[in-house]
């Protein structure tokens, strides 16, 4: 059921052809498609203004492949996360139109982007190691309908790095700030900018960084009051929370 079924169903509640009751019991069933070891769901895009994402850590490449055939057959752009090689060649066997980002581990078929961002995005990372996290949130971002700018490299070990990009700073209207180490860029952005930064702590960094968790309770302890924290490595979430934070 699209929007204007949906928009249909309501006029006939409103006109009285149909009772509110036989209404629900249409709606009740109709959001989700079972397919035995997932109920994909074809309604979040009414509901969130976004369709259902893959997580493919953890499913078979065959499971990810079944998802992704059902939400492409809806006419449905596909997005699918934490997704190995292996994974990828079964799903472009089946959806040979989507292309593989191995530095992300994203597979993306993108069939129709609405524009729907009021402004810029811009994704930052402190250095190269954190790239495959900053490169998630980039792809993301521009999938879910908004202009995306990225800078990388620009840790605060070498502070002028970004002091040199300050005219992408005061652009943005949301800043996603990648780092690892002791995570203390979405901290110095955050003193330098007005508007909302998300910060994204990755697993990158010695022995006491244990994995991300360094990173995360530094974000999580920042001064600058603009800055908020996603879970580690977690430049899917950040995106989308950049996502709705730029269409307000």
């Amino acid at each position: 059921m699209n929007q204007e079924q949906i928009r249909d169903l309501f006029e006939q509640v409103r006109t009285g052809g149909l009772s509110p009751d036989a209404a629900t019991e249409k709606l009740k069933h109709l959001p989700f498609e079972d397919i035995d070891f997932a109920k994909v769901d074809h309604h979040r895009a009414l509901r969130h203004g976004m369709p259902e994402v893959i997580f493919g850590q953890g499913k078979t490449p065959e499971q990810i492949a079944a998802i992704a055939e059902r939400l492409a057959s809806r006419g449905q752009n596909v997005l699918a996360t934490r997704v190995d090689a292996v994974s990828a060649k079964a799903i472009q066997e089946v959806l040979p139109e989507a292309v593989y980002h191995p530095l992300s581990r994203l597979l993306i078929l993108k069939r129709e982007v609405e524009m729907l961002g009021k402004g810029k995005i811009l994704v930052m990372c402190a250095g190269t190691a954190d790239l495959p996290v900053a490169e998630e949130a980039r792809l993301v971002a521009e999938l879910m309908g908004n202009e995306v700018d990225a800078v990388s490299d620009v840790g605060v070990a070498g502070i002028h790095r970004l002091l040199a990009q300050r005219e992408k700073l005061w652009a943005a209207r949301v800043i996603i700030c990648c780092a690892g180490m002791e995570a203390a860029l979405p901290s110095a952005v955050g003193g330098l900018v007005g508007c909302p930064v998300i910060g994204v702590p990755t697993s990158v960094g010695y022995g006491a960084h244990f994995n991300g968790l360094a990173s995360l309770l530094s974000m999580l302890n920042s001064c600058a009051s603009n800055v908020t924290t996603v879970n580690i490595d977690n430049g899917f979430g950040a995106a989308y929370v950049a996502t709705l934070i730029n269409r307000i």
